[in-house]
């Protein structure tokens, strides 16, 4: 089932001066790779209920699967996943997730993530602020929740599950 309707067009990414956002694909496995492993720690405290990813042990064959899943995903219009990378490309910066909600009260779940190594530049707060303009102008969903930042991870937990 498409969590984006078909009649609406998947939404390209944003241009930044300081960032782009485009669909991520298997060819960022590299770069993701060593933005996903560097910040892993971030990681899992920024995605308590991620189950421990990424794990430590996480090899890059494993990650290039994760990759192509969300490549097939978007594909299918089911879920979506965005590099956020260097404006000339070359360097991963970390990644949007525009979700269909787990829980019920909301059209889609949408959480994003920065390179630890980017931490205190500016660039998370940076980045929010794109992503919530790009969601208001260039998706459908007129109840977008930020689980992680409008609401704790145990908020969202305790939300009714979709059906």
């Amino acid at each position: 089932m498409s969590f984006l309707p078909r009649t609406h067009e998947i939404p390209p990414g944003v241009r930044h001066r300081r960032f782009h956002i485009r669909p991520i694909t298997v060819h960022d496995a590299v770069r993701d790779f060593d933005a996903v492993m560097s910040s892993a720690d971030r990681l899992r405290e920024r995605f308590p209920l991620g189950g421990g990813w990424p794990l430590d042990g996480m090899t890059l064959e494993e990650n290039l699967i994760d990759l192509a899943w969300h490549q097939k995903e978007a594909l299918l219009r089911r879920s979506f996943n965005y590099a956020v990378t260097s404006p000339d490309g070359s360097r991963l910066l970390g990644c949007v997730y525009v979700e269909p909600p787990e829980k019920r009260g909301a059209d889609a779940d949408v959480s994003f993530w920065v390179r630890a190594d980017e931490e205190g530049t500016g660039l998370e707060e940076e980045l929010e602020a794109a992503v919530r303009a790009w969601l208001a102008g260039s998706w459908p969903y007129t109840s977008v929740r930020w689980p992680g930042r409008d609401i704790s991870w145990e908020e969202w937990e305790l939300l009714p599950d979709v059906p």
